[in-house]
């Protein structure tokens, strides 16, 4: 059966999507001079080839956009979702001792995640588990606020948050919850083994069944001016900080 198709924007969006071998791209919307900018950029890799390429004027694209106030650089790319592989046989696959997940729970703003995906992605995190229901997975804004991290990031689905946390913990992974009215600082952690970095959205935090579920509960500490940080740059902060414990063991 023939998959649905959608649109994403965005030079890197698009590029990153035209090098993967799992995506299936099949039409490029772009200007003469995005297109030469394009090639200029990937001149040992022939990114275009056997994608139908359709010349646009800039209102043109515009207009393929819709509503949505979204910077779409001169390039748009009609493209499927590629296969997924679920939590269960990613860690069939990947037996390791040391892994990290990122996990949410009722974030569903595009901009967010997709700027969540490309910092696990610049931080080589192992996967970000999400709520299937909440999750905007054709959003032209994530694919755009992941910058390419879309390409790169195992990205599990799951109809239920706490469901999944139980089965990893059965998998040896400690589950921390990131809260601001915590007392113990994130860093105080030693960050080894297999981890899961639970965060909640913005507006009403993690569900208190979802904290039950956690083994610890931890805070970002920053200045007590500020009440909390955003979601993206908690994140940003959370996985720069494991990355680093990581390239060093």
């Amino acid at each position: 059966m023939k998959k649905s198709t959608f649109l994403i924007v965005g030079r890197h969006a698009v590029t990153e999507a035209l090098k993967n071998p799992r995506r299936k791209v099949h039409r490029l919307f772009i200007t003469e001079d995005a297109l030469k900018k394009l090639n200029r950029e990937n001149q040992n890799t022939n990114l275009i080839n056997k994608v139908h390429i359709f010349y646009k004027s800039k209102k043109e694209i515009d207009n393929l956009c819709g509503k949505e106030d979204i910077s779409h650089q001169n390039i748009v790319a009609e493209i499927e979702n590629f296969d997924e592989i679920s939590i269960k046989e990613f860690l069939q696959k990947k037996d390791s001792k040391n892994l990290n997940f990122l996990a949410l729970e009722e974030v569903s703003d595009p901009r967010n995640i997709g700027s969540i995906i490309r910092c696990a992605t610049s931080f080589n995190l192992d996967g970000l588990i999400v709520k299937d229901r909440s999750f905007p997975s054709k959003s032209k804004l994530l694919f755009k606020s992941a910058s390419g991290g879309m390409e790169h990031l195992n990205i599990f689905k799951v109809s239920n948050i706490n469901t999944t946390l139980r089965f990893l913990k059965t998998k040896g992974f400690w589950i921390s919850a990131f809260d601001s009215k915590s007392n113990k600082d994130f860093i105080e952690n030693k960050w080894t083994g297999r981890n899961v970095m639970l965060f909640g959205s913005e507006g009403f935090g993690l569900n208190k069944n979802t904290v039950a579920n956690s083994d610890f509960v931890f805070k970002i500490k920053i200045n007590k001016k500020m009440e909390s940080l955003n979601i993206a740059n908690s994140v940003a902060i959370v996985c720069h900080h494991i990355s680093k414990i990581v390239m060093n063991n």
